[in-house]
């Protein structure tokens, strides 16, 4: 045992240890790389959008005060004093029409009518109908006096009073006329609101007990 003591002792002591020891052994020293040079870290190329997009210009519309002076130079004494007029009704909407000898212009309550009916495709169809019927849609200026009702029921009330103006250019207008149902006041109008019910014929949700 003493034998295998000292052969121990005597090999560690013929041990050397190098006193050079790296404190940090996992560093990794990297070396810089030039200043001008430019590092892309994404691999996909760029790809640039361009959007461009219009305004459109807003429709200009020709002032009310002359539209009022217009309509004043054309129908001298009012809307009462002229010989072409009719009066058309629908729900609550009345509407007073003149006729007079034009190019096919609409003037609803000194404004014009695409302006007045909000551009809607309908309503504009009914006002033209008379006169698409017979074949005048250029040959008179239409002016109008419309109130009460929504623009729903003033144009179908215009397109009655249209009619109506018409007969009294010629008596051989109605045929054509009421054989496409203008000269026909359309009388439905809402019902009315019952007692105990939510509506005219809604009735609440009926309950046994």
């Amino acid at each position: 045992m003493a034998l295998s003591i000292s052969s121990l002792t005597s090999s560690l002591s013929s041990l050397s240890f190098s006193s050079q020891i790296s404190r940090n052994p996992s560093s990794i020293s990297i070396a810089q790389p030039p200043k001008n040079l430019h590092i892309s870290l994404s691999s996909k190329p760029t790809r640039s959008l361009s959007i461009s997009a219009t305004v459109a210009a807003p429709v200009e519309t020709e002032p009310v005060e002359n539209l009022k002076k217009f309509v004043k130079s054309r129908l001298p004494g009012g809307f009462a004093a002229q010989t072409i007029i009719g009066t058309g009704r629908r729900k609550c909407a009345i509407a007073r029409v003149v006729l007079q000898e034009g190019t096919g212009k609409f003037i609803i309550n000194y404004r014009d009518a695409k302006e007045y009916l909000q551009g809607n495709p309908l309503w504009l169809q009914y006002i033209k109908v008379p006169l698409v019927t017979l074949g005048y849609e250029t040959s008179y200026d239409v002016f109008v006096k419309a109130h009460g009702g929504g623009l729903s029921g003033q144009a179908q009330a215009i397109s009655l009073g249209i009619a109506r103006a018409l007969l009294k250019v010629s008596a051989n207008h109605r045929s054509p006329l009421k054989k496409g149902g203008l000269l026909t006041r359309d009388s439905r109008v809402v019902e009315r609101k019952k007692v105990g019910l939510k509506k005219a014929r809604k009735a609440p949700q009926f309950s046994k007990r």
